[in-house]
């Protein structure tokens, strides 16, 4: 049985590539929770956006989340995203997808349909919620907040190697290009910028393993129940 005493609903925050959805997984397997990686939604309203021909405008993107039906479906340390029936979780790592995705997203009329989602999941049972904006504006109160970060060279490297995972083929100069855009986007766009909650615990992943920030983390998650 989970522990009562543990935090929920928990926020990791930062940049791409600085390890949120890893350590978001890892503690959801570890302590029972529901892991839900946030950009997919993200990704997801994108590739339907895509599909369809509707632009990043407000008042495109405006009527077509009025119909655009996206549901989430928990998984061990995982949650897969359908658009409509169809679950769209292994597309979204798309060139095209990854390309777009930013403009989409800074889209106020997007991100207010995504955030009610969200909020709905982190509520009922225990879960954990990776993104930009999540102890900023998803989970303001949430007890529990972990902001990541690493230099521009390790997210480029780390995201270099991902692309490979998923068949695409990219220099590491390129990707590091396109890491410190998507930064630059992220962090001065009008509907809830990237940045830091005030009492976010802040862990700088560059020159430590995975395991290492892990550790870090959990122990932060246990002195919930001690």
């Amino acid at each position: 049985m989970a522990d009562p005493l543990l935090p929920a609903p928990i926020a990791i925050d930062g940049p791409a590539a600085s390890g949120k959805s890893t350590l978001g997984a890892a503690l959801a397997v570890r302590f029972g929770y529901r892991f839900l990686d946030t950009g997919l939604m993200y990704r997801a309203f994108t590739l339907a956006a895509l599909r369809a021909n509707v632009p990043a405008e407000v008042g495109e993107c405006l009527r077509f989340s009025h119909s655009l039906v996206l549901s989430l479906l928990p998984q061990e340390g995982d949650t897969r995203v359908l658009i409509e029936r169809e679950d769209v979780t292994d597309l979204l790592r798309d060139q095209q997808v990854e390309a777009n995705v930013s403009s989409y997203a800074a889209l106020p009329p997007v991100r207010e349909q995504m955030v009610r989602q969200q909020r709905e999941f982190a509520t009922g049972s225990r879960a954990i919620l990776a993104g930009r904006d999540i102890g900023t504006v998803v989970l303001p109160n949430a007890p529990l907040k972990f902001y990541l970060e690493a230099s521009e060279e390790a997210r480029a490297a780390r995201r270099s190697t991902q692309a490979s995972q998923w068949g695409h083929v990219q220099p590491t100069t390129q990707t590091q290009k396109a890491i410190v855009a998507r930064d630059v986007a992220d962090s001065t766009r009008k509907a809830s910028p990237l940045r830091p909650a005030k009492d976010s615990i802040i862990i700088d992943t560059t020159h430590i393993t995975l395991d290492q920030v892990i550790a870090i983390a959990a122990e932060r998650v246990l002195c919930f129940a001690a």
